[in-house]
């Protein structure tokens, strides 16, 4: 699941806030410059002669209004029988005729003069060379650069950092656990080494090629994904050389100016998520300014009719677009639900409260939504503010959702409860609708489309298992026993995708469709890509229970990614895991150095000892209160 590690809550919480184009291929013009230039100076002053007849001509109506900066101007037709007296005429700034005909007088005048410099300027620019145009653009350019920098150099307020536990260090009592986690330690230093070797700066690793690697979610620069990602699982295993060289690559080389388009979504978890955790973890000023400097940059997503954001935005010119195989345009609900914890930790860091409110924006307006049958549907239109295909998932497209909804209360010390009861009302209604038991009773999340329960389930919404032992503290009508009970099924099951296959590493989706259970039927769904989502459950399981098969578990699926994913430039995916002798995918994804490995560590842990072990606490345990 996501990894975006904050502030930790036992006995702590935020302090209240103070509320308050599409680019195109470039092809050579048949204008020349000065001539596109002049052109648009004619068209601006037509424009503005246009805008100032405007108050010339004749109106039958009562009322004009104009939206002049932030006021509402009205400018009424004055009769000239019955003046300003007649009293179904209302008047700018009083009773008085003769002062609201200065008034209107004053803004014809405006207008006027407006237009008239237009004009001289228009002239100006003609009697300029090509070369003098050419030079007063550039030095246009230069001054907005100038005004960037100078604005991202502008220091943010000092803020008291929490204290942090879980990173002091302490061995396990048993050597057996030591191996263990020397074992999964050596694994992130295998993984982060070749990526080091063949692909730093590059967003992952192609490590059987062993060249550096991305996908569209970012862009066409090389951001340094893995590095970003990867800080604090290496803070918290207590690799810090490493973690310095990541930390000395960011201050060097992470830049955010770049003419790339990003995922809003992906960036925000990886980046934003990752710099934040970095900040939390080491104290370093680095990580603040850097996420604070791309958060400012996936702000004009928002600026939408609706406020919800675009799901991907361009880092240079701010213009935003979804997906477009996402229903009619929509954006998706796991990803503009997935923005909550960072942007309030980014409000609260920096004192201004833009992000807090985007992100309380879009909670508002799905508390207004009606939901069918109580689900979110995945796809909402951010022109229309209406649902797109009425299909609900707790995998992909829906996930992480949830997850914040809960992660917000937690975080708030429990003080949220508007984020709480959203997170009750939805996990009742996907208990009632989505969770069904299969004929082998295996307990499973099927996904709702357009009035009909697929009996499938994806890897990624193994991850509930652990969202439902978490959220069972603070549940309804006291019934923390039986989340628990339901966390623990999907766990069993999740572990049963895995244990029916050749490889022992579970599939992306698998059915329940007669005879089959968790079996992927596809040959399109057997792949295994380093997905963290049911170790992270059986973390979340062994943590509130403390049964030893949550760490068995956990600790199988280690020896296999080992086993069947090493390679010797890293770690590969594999493309069927139902086959003894897998393909692999040549991609060593960021989430893994990220959360898989992060996720394995503490199951490696003692449980007396769980506060005190370098290996200890995952990005998402420093969200949530130890049980």
């Amino acid at each position: 699941m996501t990894t975006p590690a904050l502030l930790p809550l036992s006995g702590r919480r935020i302090p209240p806030l103070n509320l308050g184009p599409p680019s195109f291929p470039h092809h050579r013009a048949t204008l020349r410059l000065s001539e596109k230039f002049i052109l648009l100076l004619i068209l601006s002053a037509f424009i503005t002669l246009c805008f100032g007849a405007f108050f010339f001509l004749p109106d039958s109506s009562k009322h004009k209004r104009f939206d002049l900066g932030l006021e509402d101007v009205l400018i009424p037709h004055v009769d000239a029988n019955r003046g300003a007296k007649n009293p179904g005429v209302f008047l700018i700034h009083g009773p008085d005729e003769h002062r609201h005909r200065e008034e209107e007088e004053r803004l014809r005048n405006k207008i006027r003069a407006d237009h008239e410099k237009a004009l001289e300027e228009a002239k100006e620019k003609l009697k300029k060379s090509r070369e003098e145009i050419r030079a007063e653009i550039q030095t246009e350019k230069n001054k907005v650069v100038q005004e960037m920098k100078t604005k991202e150099k502008k220091p943010l307020p000092p803020v008291p950092i929490p204290n942090l536990t879980g990173i002091n260090g302490g061995d396990p009592e048993s050597s057996d656990i030591r191996k263990k986690r020397e074992k999964i330690k050596e694994m992130m230093k295998h993984a982060w080494d070749n990526y080091r070797i063949y692909g730093w700066g590059h967003n992952e690793l192609r490590p059987i090629a062993r060249k550096g690697h991305s996908t569209n979610i970012f862009g066409s620069s090389q951001m340094g994904a893995t590095i970003v990602d990867a800080l604090d699982t290496l803070y918290i295993m207590g690799l810090l050389d490493e973690f310095r060289d990541g930390q000395k690559w960011i201050e060097d080389n992470l830049d955010f100016s770049v003419n790339s388009e990003v995922s809003v979504f992906e960036v925000n978890i990886r980046f934003i998520g990752g710099l934040l955790s970095a900040y939390y973890l080491s104290g370093e000023e680095i990580f603040k300014i850097k996420a604070v400097q791309l958060a400012e940059k996936l702000l004009p997503a928002f600026n939408t009719p609706t406020g919800i954001p675009w799901a991907m935005v361009n880092l240079k010119s701010g213009v935003g677009r979804n997906w477009g195989w996402a229903s009619a345009g929509s954006s998706i609900l796991a990803e503009f639900g997935t923005l909550h914890m960072e942007f309030v930790h980014l409000s609260y860091l920096t004192g201004d409260p833009v992000y807090y409110k985007k992100v309380m924006h879009i909670r508002k307006l799905l508390q207004k939504m009606d939901r069918p049958n109580g689900l979110y549907p995945n796809y909402l239109n951010p022109r229309t503010g209406r649902w797109g295909q009425y299909h609900t998932s707790v995998g992909g497209l829906g996930d992480s959702f949830y997850e914040y909804l809960l992660k917000a209360w937690l975080m708030s010390d429990k003080t949220d409860h508007e984020a709480r009861k959203m997170y009750d009302d939805a996990i009742e209604a996907i208990e009632k609708h989505l969770i069904k038991k299969s004929r082998g009773g295996l307990t499973f999340i099927g996904e709702w489309k357009n009035g009909h329960l697929e009996k499938k389930m994806g890897h990624l919404a193994c991850f509930a298992g652990g969202m439902f032992a978490l959220g069972a503290d603070g549940s309804r009508m006291d019934k923390a026993g039986h989340y628990l009970e339901l966390g623990a099924e999907i766990a069993h099951t999740c572990h049963e995708s895995y244990d029916r296959t050749a490889l022992k590493l579970g599939p992306e989706s698998f059915k329940f469709d007669g005879a089959v259970e968790a079996v992927a039927v596809r040959q399109a769904e057997k792949y295994y890509i380093l997905r963290p989502e049911v170790i992270e459950t059986y973390w979340y399981l062994w943590r509130f229970t403390h049964d030893p098969r949550y760490r068995r578990w956990g600790w199988e699926a280690a020896l296999a990614i080992e086993k069947y994913c090493r390679v010797s430039g890293g770690f590969s995916g594999v493309k069927d895991v139902y086959s003894s002798t897998p393909t692999h995918d040549d991609v060593q994804q960021s989430f893994f150095l990220a959360e898989t490995l992060n996720w394995c560590c503490p199951l490696s842990a003692s449980p007396h000892r769980l506060r005190q072990n370098p290996c200890m606490a995952p990005p998402d345990d420093l969200l949530s209160p130890g049980p």
